[in-house]
């Protein structure tokens, strides 16, 4: 049995649509959630397993699932960009891991297969907000293509992913993959079914008008908070919403904090300045994680913040 296992953000859909248009698995069995949540190797069963992908979720994260399934024999390809930590080596698993600040999983797809699904590369960029590297691998192209389209279908299928349940999204991941990766490219998609972009774009546009008149807790030349409610309007802007106040401020770094039960749902942007740190910051709380540029941090109990600003502050002040 093949699974096919991806985180649901732009960067996870782009990078397994490069891989199917590439190796078609059809009856591959598809394992995803909203963006947080990226311990998916666990729903992964050790019977009857043969290939398994898995895509832009952390390797330190997954690690005792990694040994689990190979030990019972599979065969697992696992790409992504987010700290690692002691990768075993094994004969059955193939790892394409990076860290650097300027790649992410779809951008190390693209590698791979040598650009031969470059455009879906790109979205994946943008929807990390990588623009520089989504600009590179678009330039490397030997048609023309709407830069502008690419990027808002990879910000807005980004947004997509945020939220604390399947429920806050407007579609389940695994859905929109199956919708998107019918096209050999984002232009053809964009050109036979703009519908999809279109209802994105509008939820897009009216959740971050909601952000706009977010307080700000720290306001500083060196780094900004900003306060969200607990509200699945919210929850969806939580990581766009950093993306966004980076973009205008790439001297600042920024974190974005959504009221949830029991404490909040933070998101961290390193300066585009200085894109280091974000990853360190998170860790140091128990649900936390992600890359040097952009990570975040499941659930910081009320009680933390203290000690989160003080982290922000000691690792960008």
């Amino acid at each position: 049995m093949d699974y096919d296992v991806f985180n649901g953000d732009a960067d996870g859909i782009c990078a397994l649509i490069q891989l199917r248009l590439h190796d078609a698995r059809p009856d591959a069995i598809l394992i995803t959630g909203v963006k947080r949540d990226i311990q998916l190797l666990e729903r992964v069963p050790s019977d009857s397993v043969g290939r398994v992908t898995a895509l832009d979720i952390s390797f330190d994260k997954n690690r005792d699932d990694v040994c689990r399934l190979t030990e019972a024999g599979a065969e697992l390809f696992f790409c992504d960009h987010h700290y690692a930590g002691n990768v075993p080596m094994t004969a059955n698993l193939d790892t394409l891991i990076s860290p650097a600040s300027d790649v992410c999983t779809s951008a190390l797809v693209n590698g791979r297969l040598r650009g031969a699904f470059a455009e879906w590369a790109a979205v994946g960029c943008f929807g990390d907000n990588l623009d520089t590297t989504a600009d590179i691998i678009i330039g490397n192209l030997s048609t023309a293509v709407d830069r502008d389209a690419l990027k808002r279908l990879g910000v807005c299928v980004n947004y997509n992913a945020y939220g604390s349940q399947p429920a806050d999204l407007h579609f389940h991941p695994a859905a929109l993959f199956q919708r998107m990766q019918q096209y050999a490219s984002p232009s053809a998609l964009l050109e036979d079914d703009a519908d999809l972009l279109a209802t994105l774009t509008r939820a897009y546009d009216s959740d971050m008008h909601a952000a706009i008149s977010a307080p700000r807790v720290i306001d500083e030349s060196e780094l900004v908070i900003v306060a969200l409610p607990d509200a699945p309007w919210a929850r969806r802007v939580s990581g766009v919403y950093g993306n966004e106040l980076a973009n205008k401020s790439p001297d600042t770094a920024h974190a974005v904090l959504t009221d949830v039960a029991g404490g909040y749902l933070v998101s961290v942007r390193a300066p585009l300045t200085n894109r280091t740190g974000a990853d360190e910051v998170c860790r140091q709380f128990e649900s936390g994680g992600g890359r040097a540029a952009a990570a975040g941090i499941n659930l910081l109990p009320e009680g933390d913040l203290g000690r989160f600003i003080d982290a922000c502050r000691a690792q960008y002040g």
